[in-house]
């Protein structure tokens, strides 16, 4: 190899360009991994944020199971949502509130009469509230749910004013 052949001034130049693209790839290395970082946690709030709504779902449907219409009080439900024995998300369940009714359709003619039985049913409509705050992650969210229930007159009147 005849190096004594170049000129001067070209002699480092492999270096610098060398180290011109060392550093591009430093940059280009150093943007993946803090892009990686920001998607990974962008993908941790979304699990939690919908665990805290499947929680928020779990106590309403264990609302909903009971005889909540019978005596409707504000409830804290305390949710394990991966089946591991320990408490993960404690849902704040509102009162449930009856937000509507109409006379039900009339039920086919019975020939039994039963003295406590009213001839009126009225389908009552619901609205209850999950609200889950985990402390630990910062997750929140609220579900509203309603339900139609069918009521005697006398449930109705008691519970829907």
């Amino acid at each position: 190899m005849n190096t004594g052949s170049m000129p001067a001034k070209q002699r480092g130049a492999t270096l610098v360009v060398g180290l011109i693209m060392l550093l591009l790839l430093t940059l280009m290395v150093g943007s993946a991994f803090t892009l990686s970082t920001t998607n990974l946690k962008a993908v941790g709030n979304m699990q939690v944020r919908e665990e805290a709504i499947a929680a928020a779902n779990a106590a309403i449907e264990q609302i909903i199971s009971g005889a909540f219409a019978t005596n409707p009080v504000a409830q804290q439900i305390l949710i394990d949502i991966n089946n591991n024995g320990t408490t993960d998300y404690t849902v704040e369940v509102a009162q449930p509130q009856c937000v509507g009714f109409t006379l039900a359709a009339a039920a086919a003619a019975s020939s039994v009469t039963l003295g406590t039985m009213s001839d009126s049913t009225w389908d009552t409509l619901w609205e209850i509230t999950a609200t889950v705050n985990d402390v630990s992650s910062g997750a929140s969210a609220t579900v509203r749910q309603g339900i139609r229930v069918r009521l005697g007159n006398a449930q109705k009147t008691n519970l829907c004013s």
